[in-house]
């Protein structure tokens, strides 16, 4: 059985580099550039794999970038599942600003889908999906795709009994939250976009997690707060999570690097109990530990596993 199984819909690879400083017109000399592996749900299966958890992350992929993406994926041993498309796959670039510690994301639009691709990708997916502990989709949708695309991939995984973990944003979250979902992992922009209205408290965002939760538009709700840490909701328990004290060097990855982690974790549960408040408790250690250690390195190196075992140790969880 397969721990857990990702989509990414519009992958990359990620272009990253550095600058002193970020300024118009003039020609910025910048480091050497290096390429990882780039996408929502490939990032997932990357850190669930890295941490020793099985993965198989499935992407539509074309042309050059499509098979460099496969093959940074090789050099990381991780099982791959490409489904063949005619267009490019994008490149993404991510510069960061030496001089005040920021990151400047270049985001590309990337391949159009052609309605047979999308079916290929769906079926792809819905053939894997029985033999997968969890199934996350994750990231933007590639061009040609309509925003109700993920809603309907999620009402075909339900019609085989299944759930999905969602990371989207925008319509495409909207319409897929309707259908109802596993889990989701909003930022409080994203959940703030959501709901329609600006989310300042915390009373505030935990009311609008917790309404997603008793509307039945997911189970589970991980709203990442980036310096303020993160909140769990569940029907049955409330927690909070305090962001963990390292050195923030790119915040690239941190909400994938979260999701992986929470993933590893539900997998590996505390040995002293394996009833669900344990195994969530366990898993949003994992998420907060996952997630402090990819803020912790440059662009989309993601997570590294011992750094990972050393912060767990000081994840504190409350519940509120």
């Amino acid at each position: 059985m397969l721990d857990v199984l990702t989509l990414t819909l519009n992958p990359a690879v990620d272009v990253s580099t550095s600058v002193e400083t970020v300024s118009p017109v003039h020609k910025l000399r910048c480091s050497a550039g290096v390429n990882h592996p780039g996408g929502g749900g490939i990032n997932v299966a990357r850190v669930t794999h890295r941490l020793g958890s099985s993965a198989l992350a499935l992407y539509p992929s074309g042309g050059v970038m499509g098979q460099a993406l496969q093959a940074l994926l090789t050099e990381e041993d991780l099982v791959q599942q490409p489904v063949p498309i005619a267009q490019e796959t994008r490149q993404n670039f991510s510069i960061h600003e030496t001089s005040s510690g920021q990151d400047f994301r270049f985001v590309l639009p990337g391949p159009r889908l052609t309605a047979a691709e999308w079916q290929a990708c769906q079926q792809a997916f819905l053939e894997r999906l029985p033999h997968a502990t969890h199934a996350v989709v994750s990231g933007s949708l590639p061009l040609g795709l309509a925003d109700d695309s993920y809603a309907e991939l999620s009402r075909r995984a339900q019609a085989l009994g299944r759930r999905l973990i969602l990371d989207a944003s925008g319509e495409a979250l909207k319409y897929a939250l309707r259908t109802g979902v596993a889990m989701v992992k909003p930022s409080l922009r994203e959940l703030s976009e959501l709901v329609g209205h600006p989310l300042q408290r915390e009373s505030d965002y935990r009311a609008a997690a917790a309404s997603l939760v008793e509307q039945h538009q997911a189970e589970t709700v991980a709203l990442s707060l980036g310096e303020e840490g993160a909140l769990v909701v569940t029907a049955q328990h409330h927690w909070r999570a305090k962001a963990l004290p390292v050195t923030v060097r790119s915040t690239i990855g941190a909400g994938d690097s979260f999701l992986g982690g929470w993933l590893h974790g539900w997998q590996t549960p505390d040995t002293a109990s394996d009833a669900e408040p344990s195994r969530l408790m366990n898993a949003f250690r994992w998420a907060m530990a996952t997630a402090a250690s990819a803020v912790s390195s440059y662009g989309t190196a993601l997570c590294d596993p011992q750094q990972v075992q050393a912060l767990l140790k000081q994840v504190v969880i409350e519940r509120c």
